[in-house]
């Protein structure tokens, strides 16, 4: 039975699915889901990260948790984690730049967070030599001091969406029109949970929630604010969530969201107020990628990786720099918030929250 098949069915039984549960079926469904089934990074996939486009990214993001591991006094022994760490490119890329931090390599344990049995395997291939530790729950992750990198991991979570009606709510629900899935929006209802977003939307508005987020958010803040560490979140969105952001990637370009479930990466913008909310620790000003790149010096690096490019080379590398950093590309959409202990400064190339924040 395909996954459309599977869904179908499951709506004629049970009614109209939500969005999140729509998402979770099409990407976890253990026998049909995208990544449970799928390699979806690279040229031969669906989309490309941070880290595919150049080790640059890997390197600072390596060198500003160093940093923040010896400021904090170098706990031994650590966890170093990355939630949904893909092929293994930016872990590679972590440990590599951080060999020549003494004492660094010897202190950490490697886990990743990652449900992807396709991934793993690739994964096990690229960090054997870090002897990572696997689980699919961050919950598991050990009572010690965490210092994670979480690059575009949010974006993949499952959402609900509503829509503005009056003083009330319509949700986004999947359901059946024929023989194929179609979208559409449940009676509208006052909602305790997006009382608050009354005072910022106005008729027919969209909004989006994580239910994951905000409880992943909070297990983390609680490690960290206990047992010392940071978290760096990186991924597309802002501060809080309004507009229709839900969207299937394949092939590197948009597809429908409801036309071969399973078989397309769906996401949607990562809303990061609920993030900083949730968390027990302190948390850092949220900053875009480009200018949280430039402040720890991506610039004076691709300069020296530069000096022995020449042709084709060269092109790609200043492609791959501008690619990070410009507004007008990754630099702008993509964010930076991290968590950090009250009692600490927040990573390097990152600020204070202030007071509104």
């Amino acid at each position: 039975m395909s996954l459309r098949e599977h869904l179908l069915r499951r709506i004629a039984a049970e009614g109209p699915l939500t969005l999140a549960e729509y998402m979770g079926e099409c990407l976890l469904n253990p026998a049909h889901g995208y990544y449970t089934t799928h390699d979806p990074l690279g040229a031969a996939g669906d989309f490309t990260t941070a880290p595919e486009i150049s080790q640059m990214f890997g390197e600072m993001l390596g060198l500003c948790l160093a940093q923040t591991w010896l400021d904090q006094g170098a706990p031994a022994p650590f966890a170093l984690v990355e939630l949904g760490p893909g092929r293994g490119t930016l872990m590679a890329d972590i440990l590599r730049a951080t060999r020549a931090v003494p004492g660094f390599r010897a202190a950490a344990q490697v886990h990743l967070v990652e449900a992807s049995r396709a991934l793993r395997a690739r994964q096990a291939e690229v960090l054997a030599e870090a002897a990572p530790v696997w689980t699919d729950d961050v919950g598991a992750l050990p009572e010690m001091p965490l210092f994670l990198v979480a690059n575009e991991f949010f974006d993949a979570l499952p959402i609900r969406q509503f829509h503005r009606d009056g003083s009330a709510w319509r949700e986004t629900v999947v359901g059946v029109e024929g023989d194929a899935l179609r979208p559409g929006l449940a009676p509208p209802a006052p909602l305790e949970m997006l009382a608050h977003r009354l005072e910022d939307t106005a008729e027919g508005d969209v909004v989006e929630l994580c239910p994951a987020a905000p409880t992943i958010a909070r297990m983390l803040g609680a490690r960290i604010e206990q047992h010392g560490g940071a978290a760096l979140i990186v991924d597309y969105g802002d501060w809080r969530s309004l507009g229709d952001t839900f969207q299937a990637m394949r092939g590197h370009g948009t597809a429908d969201p409801f036309a071969e479930p399973g078989t397309a990466d769906l996401t949607a913008h990562v809303d990061f107020e609920p993030l900083a909310t949730a968390t027990a620790s302190a948390h850092s000003l949220l900053t875009p990628q480009g200018v949280f790149l430039e402040r720890l010096g991506i610039t004076a690096r691709a300069e020296r990786l530069a000096a022995g490019l020449t042709g084709a080379a060269l092109e790609s590398h200043v492609a791959a720099h501008r690619r990070l950093t410009h507004p007008h590309e990754m630099g702008t959409l993509f964010k930076v918030l991290a968590f950090h202990p009250h009692t600490t400064a927040p990573p390097p190339g990152l600020e204070p929250a202030g007071p509104r924040e």
